[in-house]
């Protein structure tokens, strides 16, 4: 079965605030382009949002309590309510690291001892226990492409006819595993998280959650969505360089690759008058994707705006695939791109145009959006104004 997927709502914590408007007021507000703040909206961590279990597994975990407050933003944005949650909706959620903190912590909360380790992704459980869902519940766990690979597995699901609406995206929270490890690996910046700097020096990580309601053209229109919340999900693709643990491939093949078959599938790059980066801040990763961008974008590709998402709120796992589609669809409600966190000098290996004085028109109906993990998993998004 071939349809079209609508994005009908949108969803998102950050350390800016719960909401996706309060993403985007920080996106265009020079005085909060600042991540210096850890995710720590009240909104969200005042009160727990689920109970995943009878024998209380989980109940309150950080990274799915963010993951729950954005799906039910994404819900009512959609206009969906607890009627519609039936066995035809499902849920997909990527993290890089799920619920570790329960596990690392010392403090097991209602969890028995003689219970030991608990199994840290069920994430997409506690998203559709929380929204009444009936159908498919399916957590990815492939690093920081998680949260893309959600939206593309979601978007599969609605193509084969397998559910006629999804609510997909990403979750990741604080881990002290998860940053102990990067900082042994040299790959944390000292001052800030960087991205296309000359003098950046890694990245700095952050947490929250992307959650998106995707739905195919025939269910969006049969209840009167579409008019108002034209966005499609046009192109979807993913792949692995297998080539080393860490460091992505040298000649970014598979990088060029999942860009080139996305823009493909949602009709060629012509259109793409913004690019979200994956754009971490490491040396290697930064400069490599401006090239694969050359590569893919050809002539115009030093002249397409990008917006540096984690320049603005740091690396968030998993979740920074998703988070960057919620940026890609709120440039297009907008129809503007707005102004980078200003960068102290531009690295000439990185010829790429980051606007920083202000915003800029979007100048094309596309928005491409990149997210890339370790292992080499490598995925791209073509949201389009439809």
């Amino acid at each position: 079965m071939t349809t079209d997927v609508m994005v009908t709502g949108i969803g998102a914590v950050s350390c800016h605030g719960t909401g996706a408007d309060a993403l985007w007021k920080a996106m265009t507000d020079a005085a909060a382009r600042r991540p210096d703040r850890p995710a720590d909206p009240p909104a969200v961590m005042d009160r727990p949002l689920i109970h995943l279990a009878p024998d209380g597994d989980l109940t309150g975990a950080r990274a799915t309590r963010f993951a729950v407050a954005a799906a039910r933003e994404a819900w009512r944005d959609a206009g969906l309510g607890p009627a519609e949650a039936g066995a035809g909706v499902a849920v997909v959620v990527g993290s890089c690291m799920g619920e570790p903190g329960i596990n690392e912590s010392d403090r097991r909360g209602d969890v028995a001892p003689e219970q030991g380790w608990l199994p840290p992704f069920r994430l997409a459980a506690g998203v559709a226990g929380a929204l009444g869902v009936l159908g498919t519940a399916q957590d990815i766990a492939n690093a920081c492409a998680a949260g893309g690979y959600a939206l593309g597995a979601a978007a599969d699901m609605i193509r084969a006819g397998e559910a006629s609406v999804v609510v997909a995206g990403g979750a990741d929270a604080y881990s002290r595993v998860a940053l102990g490890c990067f900082n042994r690996l040299g790959a944390v910046d000292p001052q800030r998280c960087r991205p296309f700097d000359r003098n950046r020096g890694g990245t700095v990580f952050a947490e929250g959650a992307a959650m998106l309601v995707l739905e195919s053209r025939e269910h969006a229109e049969a209840r009167g969505a579409v008019p108002g919340r034209g966005l499609r999900l046009a192109g979807t693709a993913w792949s692995c360089d297998a080539g080393h643990p860490t460091a992505p491939e040298p000649e970014a093949e598979q990088i060029v690759r999942a860009m080139s078959e996305a823009l493909a599938e949602a009709g060629g790059a012509e259109g793409v008058g913004c690019v979200v980066p994956h754009g971490t801040g490491t040396r290697l990763n930064d400069a490599l994707e401006s090239r694969a961008l050359h590569r893919v974008l050809g002539a115009r590709a030093g002249r397409v705006p990008l917006y540096s998402l984690k320049a603005l709120l740091g690396h968030t796992g998993g979740a920074s695939g998703a988070l960057g589609a919620v940026a890609g669809a709120q440039i297009l409600r907008h129809g503007s791109v707005p102004p980078n966190v200003r960068l102290d000098e531009q690295d000439e290996e990185c010829d790429v145009s980051l606007p920083q004085d202000g915003p800029v028109p979007l100048d094309g109906g596309r928005v491409l959006v990149n997210a890339y993990g370790f292992g080499g998993n490598n995925v791209s998004l073509v949201l389009e104004a439809a």
